[in-house]
């Protein structure tokens, strides 16, 4: 287990836990909680023996969102503190080649909620929920949490559960496309895991291929998309691991991918 101040590292397999661990706040994020999550991810996307990530919380929550008592005491602006200290870490998880699975247990309120939708992949404890409280204390939702609900769940209902502040269950997240598991919140990470050690088996360069092609398309036009996919393809069609997946299917066995 390697630890930094407020976050929790472990490797299982070929499995990364990051655990946000600030039980006294919460888990809000305050400058060291910033600090400690890029440094994080940042050693979980250069290290070539992690194939899959789960972000988590520590205990009774995921995160509440931003420190408000540190967010007026740091000598950053809001706007320094989004673009130089919470960007990098969203732009990490999106861009790195691993699989990011978000383990929400409790609450994630305000940029937690963000941080819990960039992942690729979202599985709550089922007592979890997720809430935009922006309007409560009179501000906009951030970390790109517009962008996130709007695209999921379209203008009117996105802005309706912002503006509403709705606790936002985890069989109604399921049942919207926010999340796509809801388990019971005792195995909540037991049930993670499993499901992490199954992708982890799966191809690696076709799954950071996929990861990269669909997140372009979320943004992108059909005929750009089609050409990420064609060059992406090709990188694909070369590899050691593409060979050995065909031979396998050809000898009925089951594929061992190195990720090369």
């Amino acid at each position: 287990m390697s630890d930094y101040e407020t976050v929790k590292y472990s490797q299982d397999d070929a499995v990364a836990i990051i655990t946000i661990f600030r039980p006294d706040a919460m888990n809000s994020f305050n400058t060291e909680l910033r600090r400690d999550l890029l440094a994080a991810f940042e050693k979980a996307a250069g290290d070539e023996s992690i194939r899959v990530v789960i972000l988590t919380g520590n205990e009774r929550s995921f995160s509440a969102g931003a420190d408000l008592k540190n967010s007026i005491s740091c000598n950053k602006t809001v706007e320094q503190q989004l673009q130089e200290e919470y960007r990098p870490i969203f732009e990490c998880i999106a861009e790195m080649k691993q699989t990011v699975i978000a383990a929400v247990s409790g609450s994630a309120a305000g940029i937690g909620m963000s941080y819990a939708l960039i992942c690729d992949l979202l599985v709550m404890a089922d007592n979890a929920f997720l809430l935009s409280p922006f309007t409560t204390i009179s501000l906009v939702p951030d970390g790109g949490l517009n962008w996130f609900l709007v695209h999921q769940l379209g203008y009117r209902r996105a802005f309706q559960l912002s503006i509403e502040s709705e606790r936002i269950s985890a069989d109604r997240c399921v049942e919207l496309g926010l999340a796509n598991r809801a388990v019971p919140a005792e195995s909540l990470m037991e049930e993670t895991l499993k499901w992490a050690q199954v992708l982890a088996k799966c191809a690696p360069l076709s799954l950071a291929a996929t990861k990269k092609a669909m997140r372009h398309a979320v943004s992108h036009d059909w005929s750009s998309t089609f050409d990420v996919e064609v060059s992406l393809q090709k990188v694909l069609r070369e590899s050691a691991d593409s060979e050995e997946g065909v031979r396998a299917f050809l000898e009925k066995r089951k594929a061992n991918f190195k990720g090369q």
